[in-house]
């Protein structure tokens, strides 16, 4: 006699449909429609920042230009975006030497500090610098409030490339596209009283592209800045703060979030700058 125990449940199709799928492509799937509606409600909101901020899109020309002032308020807690902490009476950094052009000093124990902005032309000179001292250098020291956004890329790759650690030091900013510069160590650190912020990217030039392809370039962006962030061993989820926290803001991110996302490989107390 067979009983109703022995008998093997049915699964629906649907739920046997999800047995057979692996967890990580399912939250794969779910971060990729994640991103994907972020953009598309940013896109219904292009008009409006197009008249704020001068648009949400990467120009033709890779200097994309940073905010004013060099260190905004946190992103605002109203139930509008995400709140953050406020590190910003942390940053020592002279704001005129932040407004500057970057520029890289080799100091003892093979660190090789960047200051400034991250303008067109920055990951050309990193190359001519690290090819000419570059067996001295062992670790690249951020203080930057952002810029180009092809040019911090490259830059991060560079210093991959060439087995580099990165950090952002007590005292000193990293924000904008800076945090991809940082994301290109091989060993990444961030001091207890550093400031790193996220905030979208715009154009800074006069010739505006039309809607249209403001909200393609935008999807574009988006996706090439999720596949590099992936590459270099970050949670691309990271940058769901970027895209939600307008560039007149920056969303500072918490030593636990940076921990979260793989932004950071070493925590801890930082030595001096």
């Amino acid at each position: 006699m067979t009983t109703n125990a022995s008998i093997p449940e049915k699964k629906s199709g649907f739920a046997a449909f999800v047995d057979r799928v692996d967890d990580g492509n399912i939250m794969r799937f779910a971060f990729g429609a994640m991103l994907a509606g972020t953009v598309c409600v940013l896109a219904l909101d292009l008009n409006n920042l197009r008249n704020e901020t001068g648009g949400l899109w990467p120009s033709s020309d890779p200097a994309v230009q940073i905010s004013q002032p060099i260190l905004p308020p946190a992103v605002e807690t109203d139930g509008s975006a995400s709140g953050s902490q406020d590190p910003r009476e942390n940053v020592e950094t002279n704001e005129a030497a932040l407004k500057d052009a970057i520029r890289f000093e080799l100091r003892p124990g093979g660190v090789l500090a960047a200051t400034g902005s991250i303008d067109v032309g920055s990951s050309t000179r990193l190359a001519a610098e690290l090819d000419a001292r570059g067996e001295y250098v062992r670790t690249v020291a951020l203080d930057s409030p952002g810029g180009s956004l092809e040019d911090a890329m490259a830059m991060a790759r560079m210093i991959r490339e060439r087995d580099l650690g990165t950090l952002v030091p007590d005292g000193a900013l990293c924000a904008s596209s800076c945090p991809l510069v940082l994301a290109g160590g091989t060993t990444r650190t961030v001091g207890e009283k550093a400031a790193v912020g996220l905030h979208q990217f715009y154009s800074g030039t006069a010739n505006l592209p039309a809607p249209e392809q403001a909200m393609s370039d935008a999807q574009v962006t988006a996706a090439r800045i999720s596949r590099y962030l992936a590459e270099m061993g970050v949670e691309p989820a990271m940058w769901l703060h970027a895209l939600d926290t307008p560039p007149r803001a920056l969303y500072y991110l918490s030593p636990q979030e940076m921990a979260e996302y793989k932004l950071v490989t070493t925590t801890g107390p930082l030595a001096m700058r």
